[in-house]
């Protein structure tokens, strides 16, 4: 984490609207290199949810075995369930807490970013910027929202899992322009948009559970894809 990032400031503005970005949040080094990482390498799987039918995911092998008609045909059925107003998702994902769990590739830089985040910097960050205490770990997953994806609006809540914080871990490229969509929206009462976040370059976004919340559209014109880390500070 960057050292110079004013905790006492955070704090005030979280506690004000129950989120917050956080720019510079890595190291600089640090954060172009896991921006590499998942620019080249990470093999990617889909995720995709239609309707009531999921969530569902595919790892990298089974990914690339799909014919285009096949997933296009997944790209169709997704955007169909959402014209209905229904919820769904489609992105590109890498279940960090499974690979490292069931041992995908054990030297992958991604096992050690997990680790990080399951540290005490990383979670006291997250207790001192938000004021939970309660928080003793971190699930994460990579995700990249390339043209086409999109994540609609929901609220973190899990029947199982005790999430508290959520957070997404922007790494895309510095030059995201706001015209190509995967913005971070936050929703009131009425469906009005009270607050977006660009996915700037190492921002950390932090948000309470639960809050109102979707994943723009990615343009079809976007020269490449949403790059971010994201998951739950949870409680035991």
């Amino acid at each position: 984490m960057n050292p110079d990032l004013d905790i006492a400031d955070l704090a005030k503005r979280f506690k004000a609207q129950g989120r917050i970005q956080i720019c510079n949040a890595l190291h600089g080094n640090t954060a172009e290199f896991y921006r590499a990482i998942l620019q080249q390498g990470t093999p990617w799987g889909l995720a995709w949810q239609v309707g009531a039918e999921g969530p569902k995911a595919l790892r990298f092998a089974e990914t690339q075995a799909l014919s285009a008609t096949d997933k296009q045909k997944i790209y169709q059925r997704a955007g169909e369930a959402v014209g209905r107003g229904e919820y769904g998702f489609i992105y590109n994902q890498y279940a960090m807490l499974t690979a490292y769990l069931e041992q995908w590739d054990p030297p992958h830089p991604l096992n050690r970013l997990l680790e990080h985040l399951n540290d005490q910097p990383f979670l006291n960050l997250i207790r001192q910027v938000t004021g939970v205490q309660s928080v003793i770990k971190a699930e994460a997953q990579a995700t990249c929202f390339e043209p086409g994806h999109f994540l609609t609006e929901h609220d973190d809540l899990h029947s199982r899992d005790p999430r508290r914080v959520a957070y997404v871990l922007n790494l895309t490229i510095p030059e995201w322009k706001s015209e190509w969509g995967g913005f971070l929206n936050f929703f009131d009462a009425h469906g009005n948009i009270e607050a977006g976040f660009r996915p700037i370059f190492n921002s950390l976004n932090l948000f309470l559970v639960p809050q109102r919340h979707s994943v723009s559209y990615v343009a079809p014109f976007a020269p490449v894809g949403r790059y971010a880390i994201t998951g739950w500070a949870m409680d035991p």
